[in-house]
């Protein structure tokens, strides 16, 4: 591969026997990047959307044609509209070289044929699957395997079956591997690695300086929005509704907590299986209600993900499904139950009163601002039916031509659109005749999609894969910018958090990655051993958790950590533990204004104090509004109080982020450098000789730690604090004449 410069505008581009003259720009990175490939074996290659991976592919794919004039390339992409799209590419830029796109819509006996016409076949895996299966097709010279979306390699997927078939049958075989992402978690890394039998990993992050010039800076900015009181009444209701039936598995044994909070719609398919299971085994009758109470869970959970992230429309239409549908026990249960009802009479008003959800008003607001001239956005949406109400708002919107984009196949209630509508509407959007796509997820993988300057999560998504690739819409080719919105207080920042912490992860599962690669060590070790050992964290801290805050986000930052190991349970004093002398007392602001109010705050100190040597108090600001209004001197002299009475510092955190990362870095000095283990303290301290002094004066009347140590610094022993008479109590600063008379009417009465 050469490069040849054009004379018009001297950018050069790529010169190949099998490559049209001046069609694919010479890129350095991809130039290199195809050549590892090419000599260093089968190559798994994750880099961000944009950056070119097909023209990666198309280079490897060139090269390996040449040098074997028999050979074939198989190119696998997972959906038919990526085959179209790839087809498109291949078929354009290749010189002499047929190329042919397969799949299911094509009969067995005619795609036989093609394979055997055709040098380069691109085709979804299910199709090539199931002509492998029959005998249609042989990998015997294939001699360039290309696996688009690689990060599906895992499971039972058809790309698992097709890379073993090929490296058995291949006389010449090479795998090319490609993804924006492969994920956070290194078991699922390592599964993809090893499903694809990759040698060679070749990494490419926005911040490389050969990839610099190609990609622009994108801004995220998360918008959160307040739902209002009638609204949060729904949401309420329907976790009652929830909570109510926890309370009742909990009762048999089945869970634990009675929190909505606490269970994810994984987590509870993942208990009916659990529960299924057991009734293979033993009839319980307590487990088929369980099973049935669960069943009723996830739908009523359903209506609450609807009703708190996508709309009351949508929350009311699919209430009204259940209600025709009853196809079961559990329906019937839901649409029956009191608390639903109420639920969907609140949402019903609402929409008659032409409410529509926060979050839409929000969007509408944004797009009216920044969608002009010939500025284009996609908004992302989980779901088909909010595509549709948020298509049919928009399009009321002066400026804004928005158009619906999702998948093919028609649920109930939303028809789906087929291939040849979703073409003509990727067309007419490049052409301006839209300039808002609402999709689903239809759009976030591989589809060429012209790139935006602003894209919208309508929700965030709790999968770093799906995350990066909607960001990857925009910042190709000028500064691009994402907005994500939030429902406050809903599952909207459980997601938030859970996509962050993610993505971090995966970041620095591919830094450790790339780092091994970029040593020229290959053959010294596998692969495979390489990803066992560095799924291991150096270190695991351990973290005790009081199991009250199990919902809290710090307590899921820290679950989530593959650092920390941490253990809950019911703790008398502080909310986490981390070392045999530090336990963390954590509040929010306004719960610190309100402990300070009622009183909470001095007594939990007191506890503190008594139980650990080394407490401390994390003080958390939130965007909540202050109970109630308190003069700011309050706040201080309650902290100076902690700091100076009872020797509790007091740090101030931006948010569970940084509470979590304090938390982990307290616990990893104790534990790592002072051998300091956590331990649960169920009993106070061992006191030294001037702490038992102060215990036994802070116990007279009226007197706290501060008034102790006066009336230790003026009587100099507690003998003789006892035995001062009213006169010489009263001239201590702080006592004064009537608290002096409440100390000595406690000493010197009779016992009775």
């Amino acid at each position: 591969m050469s490069e040849k410069p054009t004379t018009n505008n001297n950018t050069a581009f790529v010169s190949h026997p099998l490559i049209k003259e001046n069609t694919v720009e010479a890129r350095l990175y991809q130039q290199v990047l195809a050549v590892r490939a090419l000599e260093k074996g089968n190559t798994l290659i994750v880099a961000p959307t944009g950056l070119g991976k097909t023209a990666i592919a198309l280079l490897v794919a060139a090269e390996r044609l040449k040098r074997f004039p028999d050979g074939k390339v198989l190119f696998l992409a997972p959906t038919k509209p990526l085959v179209d799209q790839h087809y498109s590419t291949f078929s354009s830029l290749l010189k002499n070289v047929p190329v042919v796109a397969v799949s299911g819509s094509i009969p067995p006996d005619k795609r036989e044929k093609l394979y055997k016409e055709h040098r380069v076949i691109i085709a979804t895996p299910q199709t090539v699957e199931n002509d492998l299966l029959t005998g249609k097709l042989s990998l015997e010279d294939v001699v360039l395997l290309v696996v688009d979306e690689a990060h599906r390699a895992v499971g039972n997927y058809p790309y698992v079956f097709i890379a073993k078939e090929y490296m058995k049958q291949s006389k010449n075989p090479l795998i090319l591997a490609i993804t924006a992402s492969p994920g956070g978690d290194p078991d699922r890394i390592r599964e993809v690695i090893e499903n694809l039998y990759i040698k060679n990993v070749e990494i490419k992050t926005p911040y490389d300086p050969d990839v610099r010039p190609y990609v622009h800076k994108i801004l995220i900015e998360w918008k959160v929005v307040e739902l209002p009181e009638a609204h949060k009444k729904i949401i309420k209701l329907l976790k009652d509704a929830i909570r109510d039936r926890l309370r009742t598995l909990k009762e048999y044994g089945i869970v634990e907590s009675t929190s909505p909070d606490n269970f994810s719609r994984k987590e509870l398919l993942n208990l009916q299986k659990q529960i299924a299971e057991i009734l293979k085994e033993r009839n319980v009758e307590t487990y088929w209600k369980g099973l049935s109470l669960v069943a009723e869970i996830v739908k009523i959970d359903h209506a609450l993900e609807l009703a708190e992230s996508q709309g009351t429309k949508q929350f009311v239409e699919y209430i009204e499904r259940l209600r025709l549908k009853q196809s079961s026990s559990a329906d019937k249960s839901v649409v029956e139950d009191e608390r639903v009802k109420s639920a969907y009479r609140i949402a019903s008003e609402l929409l008659k009163e032409g409410y529509i959800h926060e979050k839409v008003k929000e969007l509408t607001r944004i797009l009216s601002k920044y969608i002009k001239d010939d500025k284009k956005a996609i908004v992302f949406v989980q779901f088909r039916d909010t595509a549709s109400v948020i298509t049919d708002v928009l399009s009321k919107v002066p400026g804004l031509k928005p158009v619906r984009f999702v998948g093919q196949a028609t649920r109930t209630g939303e028809k789906g659109m087929t291939q040849k509508e979703q073409k003509k509407v990727i067309e007419d959007f490049r052409k301006g005749k839209y300039n808002v796509l609402v999709s689903t997820s239809v759009a976030e993988e591989g589809l060429d999609i012209p790139a935006v300057d602003l894209v919208v999560f309508y929700e965030p998504v709790p999968s770093e894969i799906r995350f990066i690739q909607r960001r990857g819409r925009t910042g190709r080719f000028s500064t691009g910018r994402v907005v994500v919105l939030i429902s406050k207080g809903t599952r909207d920042e459980a997601y938030y958090w859970s996509a962050k912490i993610k993505e971090r992860r995966m970041i620095e599962t591919l830094n450790q990655l790339k780092k091994f690669f970029g040593m020229e060590v290959y053959g010294q070790r596998s692969i495979i051993e390489y990803v066992e050992e560095e799924k291991k964290p150096e270190y695991i801290v351990e973290i005790i958790a009081d199991q009250r805050e199990r919902g809290s986000d710090v307590f899921r930052l820290l679950i989530s950590d593959k650092e920390v190991s941490l253990k809950t349970m019911q703790l008398d004093v502080g909310d986490y533990i981390v070392s045999d002398r530090i336990a963390i007392e954590r509040k929010s602001y306004s719960d610190f204004i309100n402990s300070i109010i009622d009183g909470r705050l001095f007594t939990q100190a007191q506890k503190l104090v008594e139980v650990f040597p080394r407490p401390i108090l994390v003080i958390e600001k939130t965007s909540e509004s202050i109970p109630r209004n308190v003069h700011p001197n309050a706040v201080r002299g309650a902290i100076a109080s902690l700091a100076a009475d009872y020797g509790i510092p007091v740090i101030i955190t931006e948010g569970p982020y940084e509470t979590y990362e304090l938390i982990k870095i307290m616990a990893r000095r104790e534990q790592l450098n002072r051998k300091r283990l956590p331990r649960v303290r169920g009993e106070k301290r061992l006191l030294s000789l001037p702490e038992m002094q102060r215990f036994i004066v802070e116990s007279l009347p009226g007197v706290g730690p501060k008034l102790a140590r006066e009336l230790l610094k003026r009587f100099k022993t507690v003998e003789h604090v006892f035995i001062a008479d009213e006169r010489e109590l009263a001239k201590v600063e702080g006592i004064g004449e009537k608290r002096a008379k409440e100390i000595r009417k406690v000493l010197t009465a009779e016992y009775k």
